[in-house]
C-alpha cells in the first residue's frame, strides 16, 4: 500500500510544482506587460507632447500666412493705385518718355492703360530685360532721369541765352 501513497505524494508534488511554475510564469508575463504598458504610456505621452507641438506650429505658420495674405491684398490695392496714377500722368510725358513707360509696361506686363505710342516712334525690336519685381522703381528712375536732363538742357539753355546776351552787350 505504499505504492499508492508514494504516487499520491509524487503526483502532489508535481502539482506544487507546477502550481509554484505556473505561478512565477504569470508573475514574469504580468512584469513584462507592466514593463511593455509602461514603454507604450511613455511613448504615447512623447507623442500627445509632439502633437500639441505639432499643433503650436501650425497655428503660427497659418498666422503668418494670414497676415501674409493680408500683406499680399495691401500690395496688390498699392500697384493698383499706383498704375492709375501713372496712367493719369502718362499723357503729360514727352513722347520720348511716352515710349521708354510703354516699354517697361510691356516687358513687365503691367496693366497700364497706356496711350498709342506717338507718331513716328517705333518699339525697338531688341528691348533689354527688366524683371517684374524692378518695374515702378525702373518707371521712376527713368521719369526721373528725363526730368533731370531737362532741368540741365533747360540750364545750359539759359546759361547759352545769357552768355550770348553778354557777347551781343559787348558788341555794342
Amino acid at each position: 500500500m505504499m505504492f499508492p501513497q508514494s504516487r499520491h505524494s509524487a503526483s502532489s508534488q508535481q502539482l506544487k510544482f507546477t502550481t509554484s511554475d505556473s505561478c512565477d510564469r504569470i508573475k514574469d508575463e504580468f512584469q513584462f506587460l507592466q514593463a511593455q504598458y509602461h514603454s507604450l504610456k511613455l511613448e504615447c505621452d512623447k507623442l500627445a507632447s509632439e502633437k500639441s507641438e505639432m499643433q503650436r506650429h501650425y497655428i503660427m505658420y497659418y498666422e503668418m500666412s494670414y497676415g501674409l495674405n493680408i500683406e499680399m491684398h495691401k500690395q496688390a490695392e498699392i500697384v493698383k493705385r499706383l498704375n492709375a496714377i501713372c496712367a493719369q500722368v502718362l499723357p503729360y510725358l514727352s513722347p520720348e518718355q511716352q515710349l521708354q513707360a510703354h516699354q517697361l509696361s510691356q516687358l513687365q506686363g503691367l496693366a497700364l492703360p497706356m496711350t498709342p505710342l506717338p507718331l513716328g516712334l517705333s518699339q525697338p525690336a531688341g528691348l533689354p530685360a527688366v524683371t517684374s519685381s524692378s518695374g515702378l522703381f525702373s518707371l521712376s528712375s527713368i521719369l526721373a532721369s528725363q526730368a533731370q536732363l531737362a532741368k540741365e538742357d533747360k540750364s545750359a539753355r539759359d546759361a547759352s541765352d545769357s552768355h550770348r546776351e553778354e557777347d551781343g552787350d559787348k558788341s555794342d
